[in-house]
């Protein structure tokens, strides 16, 4: 099982992340450790760290989780690989760039035939590796492209569409947890996973994403599981998980429910 997060705050965040630790949360079977990335958002650049590994031995797990980055947006994925050799071209986060920005995209679950619904015609972005995930970012993007005119970047309401239409198409071929950052706006999209019950595997079934909603106005304050430590130093800030990270209001998502966020704020939804 792959596990995802993401983090939108208002202002720059330290997030301490280990990867090692954080893919226990959903996994005592631990299937999920065939790779491992981290994107941090910032301004206009992102800073990526991916290996096509398990985390346990890794020198960069070990520096990033001493390392406290700030940043306005993160996105993170364990990865247990059902398509795709273990590759860093297949090892989530994505990586590319559009309209003058980067755009970062990660994926929870296995679409079953998109080769086959897929127009390589259309497709203006081609996939590197061999993963389903890439390809549906690759066909996103080439959906997104045309209305990046002269580089301009399209109303929140254009871009909203587009990626809330690929996922009701993505839906009918397997789970569809979808991760998104087009350089503003972090989308998200919450389908259904595959979840451990009396140590066997079973689903996939929803919620495929948690969400909290943090407002403090204390200084200081803290979300901390088991591998992840985000500081909340009095703002907004919106936390999404495969599975709850603690036990401080994490609300499940419905199933196909979709989101844009920014700032740490919810901005739309459907």
């Amino acid at each position: 099982m792959c596990e995802l997060f993401a983090m939108s705050s208002r202002k720059a965040t330290a997030v301490t992340y280990s990867m090692n630790e954080f893919s226990r949360n959903g996994s005592k079977l631990r299937h999920n450790r065939d790779g491992w990335g981290i994107a941090f958002a910032r301004d206009r650049e992102v800073f990526l760290v991916k290996e096509p590994q398990p985390a346990n031995d890794s020198a960069w797990v070990k520096f990033i989780a001493k390392q406290p980055i700030k940043t306005t947006t993160a996105i993170a994925h364990v990865r247990y690989a059902t398509r795709g050799r273990h590759t860093m071209e297949n090892t989530h986060p994505f990586r590319r760039t559009l309209g003058r920005r980067i755009h970062i995209f990660a994926h929870n679950g296995t679409l079953t035939g998109i080769e086959q619904i897929v127009d390589d015609a259309a497709l203006r972005y081609l996939p590197i590796g061999e993963t389903d995930s890439e390809l549906v970012f690759c066909m996103l993007l080439s959906r997104l492209e045309p209305h990046y005119i002269r580089q301009k970047t399209p109303s929140l309401e254009t871009r909203f569409e587009v990626f809330s239409r690929l996922c009701e198409e993505m839906k009918i071929l397997g789970p569809s947890n979808f991760l998104y950052y087009d350089g503003e706006v972090l989308f998200a999209h919450a389908h259904k996973r595959i979840y451990e019950e009396a140590g066997e595997l079973v689903g996939p079934k929803p919620p495929g994403l948690h969400i909290r909603r943090c407002r403090t106005n204390t200084l200081h304050e803290e979300v901390t599981c088991p591998g992840l430590k985000v500081e909340l130093p009095d703002h907004h800030a919106v936390l999404l998980a495969s599975v709850p990270l603690d036990d401080q209001g994490w609300e499940a998502l419905d199933e196909g429910t979709v989101l844009a966020l920014k700032d740490g704020k919810v901005l739309m939804q459907n």
